[in-house]
């Protein structure tokens, strides 16, 4: 990869180019300017021609990413890039998700990882055997414990399962060390209101439980004996950037406004009022994302 001053050189006269040219230009076409940047800051294992397929392939798969603003959309492509996970597939490694920014005035592209994304990044971080989540249901067999003799078990029922009331993940190490969290549903969704700006919307109305997943995950995994490199990638997720880099690591990004409002009374999230949003444009929950599969 070229260093970061020829990226961000190339980065500066493609932005003169637009300038001159005195039009937003397409996602298409901003990627074909960024040609030369894109090819210096892609890593060893990512050619250009299958990062062009990739990205014609997210915006196929979601076609309200086009009207992403063209250096968000490829600071979240690049983030994945460099990640290795390949966004808006049947995999479920990670996701590109549109939202609205006020403050910019047009759709900004939000970087997710999926739960089977951060599982595939633990793997490849360090000496762990075994990596899971699961949901429990209130007629599955579940008990555990912590102390200084923990125990979880679980044993799913073999039909009528009922709704979820848990979800726990738990890890296991090489050499026999292991560790795990459990949190009920109301917690998760607590957690979620609190933390995540896109609760409103996108994979959290859409697909809940696979989001209770990465949460708990992302908890136990604090735990894990695992490189800093995988801490650096977690700490990608859900931002948006609008720069490349040969390092994304380096590059700042900001987290999108929160797309729901707590109703007072009852407590539950409700879709946000988008000020300046073009009628006609607004994002419906779910709208054009894959569900992250289980």
């Amino acid at each position: 990869m070229a260093n970061n001053n020829t990226i961000q050189r190339r980065t500066q006269e493609a932005a003169a180019a637009r300038t001159q040219e005195g039009k937003q230009p397409t996602i298409q076409q901003y990627i074909k300017q960024m040609a030369p940047a894109i090819k210096a800051a892609l890593p060893a294992v990512m050619t250009p021609e299958r990062f062009t397929r990739i990205t014609l392939s997210a915006l196929s798969t979601n076609p309200k990413l086009q009207s992403c603003t063209p250096p968000s959309f490829l600071g979240a492509m690049m983030t994945a890039a460099q990640l290795g996970v390949e966004p808006n597939t049947p995999l479920g490694q990670a996701y590109l998700i549109p939202y609205w920014s006020r403050k910019v005035g047009a759709n900004e592209c939000q970087f997710q990882l999926g739960y089977k994304g951060l599982i595939d990044l633990a793997y490849r971080s360090g000496d762990v055997s075994t990596i899971m989540a699961q949901v429990v249901y209130e007629n599955d067999e579940f008990s555990y414990s912590f102390g200084l003799e923990p125990t979880l078990k679980h044993v799913p029922a073999m039909k009528d399962r009922g709704q979820a009331v848990y979800v726990y993940a738990m890890f296991k190490t090489k050499d026999g060390g292991y560790g795990y969290e459990v949190m009920s549903i109301d917690d998760v969704r607590n957690h979620a209101k609190k933390f995540s700006q896109s609760y409103g919307s996108g994979p959290w109305q859409t697909n809940f439980e696979e989001m209770a997943k990465k949460t708990v995950l992302k908890r136990v995994l604090k735990y894990a004996p695992l490189k800093s490199e995988f801490l650096r990638a977690v700490a990608q997720d859900e931002m948006v950037k609008n720069e490349v880099s040969a390092d994304m690591y380096e590059v700042q990004g900001t987290y999108p406004e929160a797309d729901y409002d707590v109703d007072p009374e009852t407590g539950e999230a409700v879709p946000a009022e988008k000020e300046g949003e073009p009628e006609g444009e607004k994002l419906e929950e779910g709208d054009g994302q894959q569900k992250l599969g289980g």
